[in-house]
């Protein structure tokens, strides 16, 4: 008997009731689990989960029990939202669905240009035009178009005012077109606003051309008024994660009204605040309000201590301060309210709402999309809190300390060494990008021109899939090399020999000596044994050479921890280059043409692809920032080591294969058609060419590139065009500063070459 009930009960279990596709995949990321934890503990292959979630296949018994259990646990602790339509029941794979009654279309709404202005609406009007606005969730990874036109309301509002700007010689401002806000209520009004006073009044400018009426008279008022009337913020990118903190932007004239200083003076620039006597912090401590520890400053985080799982926060950015560093959003400072709100928006849209620099954004980002717990509810009092669990696949909450080899100078683990002590290649990781040059053969002299090809959003693409550590290191000695083993790895790679190396698993005969060795930045051989992050090793094996560490630290802890992070920032790069006019599916003759002159197109979104890959590089950078004034003596602990995101072997194994992956590509061309680069620097690479565009040297067999070369394209990873000098040009200025090995990618894009250029 006990075997029918065993044979009934796998019937049963044949039949578990599974989620759509799509909800498999939104369940899975809402509980931060990457795709091959979920494959390691139902014991299938990667690839099988990927099918399941793009209902390619169906589990079947016995992971399909299994599966139907994991989601049925996640969906009691990420319920589907409430305005999604309900799951529709999967049949189990060899069974017919019965027919599906249709779905009636829901109605949309046209928005109507009207570039002269743009709506104002009293806070109590902005909730009706809200409902009749086009809305779209910040959280798609792909969003709409972005086009040049101002958006309006749906319905004529209320009442209108010419959006013009006080600042002297600014143009008329219109509407800016962006994303509409979030479909959650209590941020229908977008995720930010700039604040202006015109003719007296005080103004926030929105997203998508909304305009409300600010009563608050003080910065405390403000900061209440953003909390309760303004409906600003954004929806959390993670389940486990909060939603973003409203952010206000404070023009001069803001400023001016509630009482801050125009502009910093010089001893406000180097504390980075304003002073803790100044009357608006004293009117925040009389309010009952809190400022972080790096006090009021360019970027504000103005609070109050959360009660349960409500969060009173306000996020306020002032670009007279320099809070939009020019570097990272050129112009951005400068521009009228209404076009200032737009560029924040469609990043705070594609990206995330701004926390700070883009550095500091793009280290958000990261906890954002892996938050290190999430919240539970205490089961006498209901509250939420946060639980002491750390989430799968996060870098937790309390900060881990690096291994010694991957600590920089001054670091605590290295109090005891000498100060005129410096560590050598054996002591330190060091794992950063190329800067490299070689002298040009008589071959390359007799032909015209210099080609730099630039690799898009290279670090990004380095991210891309990179399996990292998430917990402390563990010491080896004498390990056996994993490269699936996220670490740091002493050896000695002086043996391999780049003139003879595999490229696709086929011993293949070079000119090692045009070649950049790829463990080093400077592309010099190494002489010794030196510590390498895995991905360097691992590229030693991949060309057909042993390695054999003698010592390493390792980190059994380890995930995908950079794959929504690089998703997220990629998706919003392709968005908006594709709003300038450059898709990712042109052949590379149209590519070429449609990048040519793409930041003229629109300004503003040139403004938001500078930002996007700003974020990407401050980003990994704060994995080891560095300390900054702060009193600091080497061997003292700085303010960023208390960061759980304070990880410099991340950073390394992302430099690492950034840098290894521009090799490879480099190698499988020189194996193709013998050419090889004159210079690198970074992610820019130059190659001497008989014409001036990369179409001339670059192998296009009917429109397809060299497999693993280089191709032309605008997703991270391809290349496009940096710039093209000629060879003259080139022999003049490495003669004229009597420099041989000049480094010429720094000057390829416009020629221009100065002393610093050259080191001095």
């Amino acid at each position: 008997m006990s075997k029918l009930f065993d044979a009934v009960d796998a019937l049963l279990a044949s039949r578990a009731v599974l989620p759509p596709p799509e909800e498999r995949k939104r369940l899975r990321q809402a509980h931060a689990l990457t795709v091959d934890e979920v494959a390691s503990a139902l014991k299938v292959r990667r690839a099988t989960v990927t099918n399941w979630e793009a209902g390619k296949t169906e589990p079947r018994p016995p992971e399909r029990d299994a599966y139907a259990r994991l989601l049925d646990g996640l969906a009691q602790l990420y319920p589907a939202p409430a305005n999604s339509p309900a799951p529709a029941e999967i049949p189990a794979a060899g069974t017919v669905p019965a027919p599906a009654e249709a779905t009636p279309v829901p109605e949309t709404f046209t928005s109507v240009p009207a570039p002269t202005e743009a709506r104002t609406l009293s806070t109590g009007q902005a909730s009706e035009a809200a409902v009749m606005t086009a809305t779209e969730n910040t959280q798609t990874p792909a969003p709409a178009p972005v086009t040049a036109a101002p958006a309006a309301a749906t319905r004529p509002a209320r009442t209108t005012r010419p959006s013009t700007s006080r600042r002297p010689g600014a143009k008329k401002a219109a509407p800016a077109s962006t994303p509409a806000p979030g479909t959650e209520p209590r941020f229908e009004n977008g995720p930010l606003a700039v604040v202006d006073v015109e003719d007296g009044k005080v103004m926030a400018y929105c997203t998508g051309g909304l305009v409300l009426d600010v009563p608050a008279k003080s910065i405390p008022a403000l900061v209440e008024w953003t909390l309760t009337g303004a409906k600003l913020g954004a929806p959390k990118l993670s389940g486990p994660g909060r939603p973003a903190d409203p952010l206000i932007v404070l023009t001069e004239a803001a400023c001016e009204r509630y009482g801050l200083p125009v502009a910093l003076t010089a001893e406000e620039k180097d504390a980075g605040r304003i002073p803790e006597g100044h009357k608006v912090i004293k009117q925040l401590t009389r309010a009952e309000w809190k400022l972080t520890k790096r006090g009021f400053g360019p970027w504000a985080r103005i609070y109050r201590p959360a009660k349960g799982s409500e969060r009173q926060c306000v996020q306020l950015c002032i670009p007279s301060w320099n809070a939009l560093d020019s570097r990272f959003w050129g112009g951005a400072a400068q521009l009228p309210p209404a076009e200032l709100a737009r560029v924040l928006g469609v990043y705070a849209s594609r990206v995330m709402t701004p926390r700070g620099s883009t550095a500091v954004t793009g280290l958000e980002l990261m906890t954002a999309l892996h938050p290190p717990t999430h919240a539970v509810r205490d089961e006498e009092t209901g509250v939420l809190r946060q639980s002491e669990t750390k989430m799968p696949g996060s870098l937790g909450k309390d900060p881990v300390d690096c291994a010694p080899c991957e600590a920089p100078d001054g670091h605590p683990l290295l109090a005891d060494l000498p100060s005129f002590h410096v560590r050598g290649p054996s002591e330190k990781l060091f794992e950063e990008a190329y800067e490299w040059a070689r002298p040009m053969t008589d071959a390359e002299c007799t032909l015209r021109y210099l080609v730099g090809l630039d690799v898009n959003m290279a670090f990004a693409a380095g991210a891309n899939g990179l399996n990292v550590g998430l917990g402390e290191p563990t010491h080896v000695k004498n390990p056996v090399f994993d490269p699936k083993l996220p670490g740091s790895w002493l050896v000695d790679l002086s043996h391999v020999d780049l003139s003879r190396v595999k490229v696709s698993k086929e011993w293949v005969e070079l000119d090692g000596s045009l070649l950049p060795s790829p463990f080093t930045p400077k592309g010099d051989r190494p002489t010794g044994p030196a510590w390498y992050a895995t991905p360097t090793v691992a590229y030693a094996a991949e060309l057909g050479y042993d390695v054999a560490p003698t010592e390493a630290y390792v980190r059994y802890d380890n995930g995908r921890y950079l794959d929504g992070w690089y998703q997220r920032l990629r998706d919003a790069y392709l968005a908006t280059m594709a709003d300038l006019g450059v898709d990712a599916d042109l052949s590379p003759e149209n590519f070429l043409a449609a990048m040519d002159g793409y930041k003229d197109r629109d300004p503003e979104l040139a403004i938001v692809v500078s930002a996007i890959k700003a974020t990407v590089k401050g980003g990994l950078g704060k994995l080891r920032e560095r300390p900054r004034g702060e009193g600091w003596r080497p061997g003292e602990r700085w303010r960023a080591l208390e960061r759980p995101t304070w990880r410099p072997d991340i950073r390394a194994a992302v430099i690492s294969r950034t840098r290894i992956n521009l090799h490879r590509k480099i190698v499988k061309h020189a194996s193709f058609t013998g050419q090889y680069p004159i210079a690198i620097l970074s992610d820019c690479v130059v190659y001497a060419s008989n014409g001036p565009s990369p179409l001339d040297f670059l192998p296009y067999r009917d429109g397809r590139p060299l497999p693993g070369g280089f191709k032309l394209g605008i997703n991270p990873g391809l290349v496009k065009h940096e710039g093209t000098q000629t060879v003259l040009w080139g022999e003049e200025v490495r003669e004229k500063f009597n420099a041989p090995t000049l480094n010429l990618a720094r000057s390829i894009k416009d020629g221009t070459v100065t002393d610093e250029d050259n080191g001095e």
